[in-house]
């Protein structure tokens, strides 16, 4: 499975401007909105933030991985964005998260889903690929990389 195959093109903002993790969860959403993958909003904010309930998914080395499951979806779809001041996220090793990787599963998409969170989960580990994305100012070169 690829990056692409789930992640959205028009989902994708090297410049979030929230400070919060609500907030910033509630801006990878509505890049979500506006790519036309998903309507009703709200219902996915709240799965999500009751997925954060049960642990934090800022992973650490500055990412986060945010991920809920909702039948408001028909496909695995994931949003990414970049924070360049950062956001406190609860991560694991305490820093605040830059990089965001939003991702929502139908309800009975299991495999699909973890098959998504793997990947992004192991190409993330590459310290280089981090910084490149950390310093990538438009949506053109995240999207590249």
């Amino acid at each position: 499975m690829k990056i692409m195959d789930f992640l959205k093109e028009k989902a994708v903002s090297p410049h979030l401007k929230s400070k919060k993790k609500r907030e910033v969860i509630e801006e990878l959403i509505d890049l979500l909105v506006k790519a036309g993958e998903i309507g009703d909003k709200e219902e996915i904010i709240n799965a999500l933030l009751d997925r954060e309930k049960l642990g934090s998914t800022g992973i650490g080395e500055g990412v986060a991985i945010p991920h809920a499951k909702s039948d408001v979806v028909k496909e695995v779809v994931a949003a990414f964005g970049r924070s360049p001041q950062g956001v406190e996220f609860d991560s694991l090793d305490g820093e605040p998260a830059y990089l965001f990787f939003l991702l929502v599963a139908p309800t009975d998409s299991t495999g699909p889903h973890l098959k998504a969170l793997a990947r992004l989960s192991r190409i993330l580990r590459d310290k280089p690929f981090r910084e490149a994305l950390k310093k990538a100012e438009t949506e053109e070169e995240m999207l590249k990389l």
